[in-house]
């Protein structure tokens, strides 16, 4: 069963629709997305789906396989909902509820039951949330006659993140779930909400992206996110400009002159990370997928010592799976815990696979969970 039919299952009424959108895996350019960035994700073939009925009242009813127990809220009390907080997952669907209202005022909501069904691993840094966010806003853009494009749905994602739930994200997660194509990453100005679709003709060249989720769970809506966001906006306020975007690689030597040492190493990494964005799309361009390893490497360098994000799991996997040929490899996500992606030959994953359950056992960490991902289209009606 996929999670279109698991939604369907759990809907306790007949659906007028499903609609589902898919987490998402970012190639390169991680914290660079609240910082006005660059960045370089794309979605994913696992998806969340969201069933929808309708309602006679003016009741929004949320429920899903992630917990037992529905969330059922009147469209009147939405706001005052949100803002007393503790609604734990419910907080994603209800928040884009709240957000889509807010970002369309011409919308004519009506009561909804929706349900939930998920193949996104939660807490695996592939953005379970924005996948649950991309699903929704679809469903009650549709639904409700919001009439909202599909950057303006995107929008409503972050906003539900940012101030339903109180993660302090960017927008990247959204717009990779929203504007996904198959077998592209989608390059992004963080600043603009310029897109453009890169191929990346993985099947061509015979490479396959290997996901070693670590099972080490992490929360963006906890502090360590938090303090490092903070940290990029005081080096940002010590030059004076809006976000580090306004930096490059030529201001680090001042950087390192006025900042603390942790301050400085935080910006190191956001600049040096755009401008692996950078670098990434050009290689691309002109050389294909396979010249793009050693900057793969060199961004979970800046993550694992600048910016202070990764954990001993995801070092190990990023590590072995270089030992077993990947040309890459990084850690993907927010940090704290997640997953790791390699840049594999398509052959070598068995025995990479084996390699990393090895390492991982030898080392006393959980099983990982390892499997590949496939770029893939965004979100969509599916039924």
């Amino acid at each position: 069963m996929t999670a279109v039919d698991d939604a369907r299952a759990l809907l306790a009424a007949p659906a007028i629709g499903v609609w589902s959108a898919p987490g998402r895996a970012n190639l390169i350019g991680e914290h660079t997305d609240y910082n006005e960035g660059f960045v370089f994700p794309f979605a994913i073939a696992q998806r969340t789906a969201a069933a929808v009925a309708l309602r006679d009242d003016d009741v929004i009813r949320v429920r899903s396989t992630f917990s037992p127990d529905a969330v059922e809220v009147p469209l009147g009390e939405l706001d005052a909902r949100i803002a007393a907080g503790g609604l734990d997952w419910a907080g994603y669907p209800l928040g884009v509820a709240w957000a889509l209202l807010r970002e369309a005022p011409d919308a004519t909501p009506r009561g909804v039951d929706i349900a939930l069904a998920s193949e996104v691993p939660v807490g695996a840094g592939l953005s379970s949330s924005a996948a649950i966010e991309g699903a929704v806003a679809s469903a009650l853009n549709d639904v409700w006659d919001a009439g909202l494009d599909r950057v303006a749905l995107a929008r409503v994602g972050r906003i539900a993140e940012n101030d339903a739930v109180g993660a302090p994200t960017g927008i990247m997660d959204q717009m990779a779930s929203m504007l996904g194509v198959a077998d592209a990453v989608t390059f992004l100005d963080c600043r603009t909400l310029e897109t453009r679709a890169v191929p990346l003709g993985f099947a061509d060249a015979e490479l396959s992206i290997l996901v070693t989720d670590t099972l080490v769970e992490h929360a963006h809506s906890t502090g360590g996110y938090r303090e490092r966001r903070e940290a990029c906006e005081r080096g940002a306020a010590a030059f004076g400009v809006s976000s580090l975007r306004d930096l490059t690689v030529d201001d680090l030597a001042r950087a390192e002159e006025i900042l603390d040492d942790v301050t400085f190493r935080r910006v190191r990494h956001v600049v040096t990370e755009n401008q692996r964005v950078l670098d990434t799309a050009a290689a691309l361009d002109a050389d294909g997928p396979s010249a793009i390893g050693e900057l793969l490497v060199a961004s979970h360098a800046s993550m694992r010592d600048d910016f202070e994000i990764s954990v001993p799991e995801l070092d190990l996997a990023v590590e072995t799976t270089l030992a077993s040929g990947a040309l890459g490899a990084r850690m993907t996500g927010g940090g704290f815990g997640g997953a790791a992606i390699a840049l594999i030959p398509t052959g070598l994953i068995p025995a990479a696979t084996e390699a990393v359950l090895a390492a991982f056992a030898a080392s006393g960490f959980r099983t990982p969970n390892i499997f590949t991902v496939t770029p893939s289209e965004g979100a969509r009606r599916d039924a």
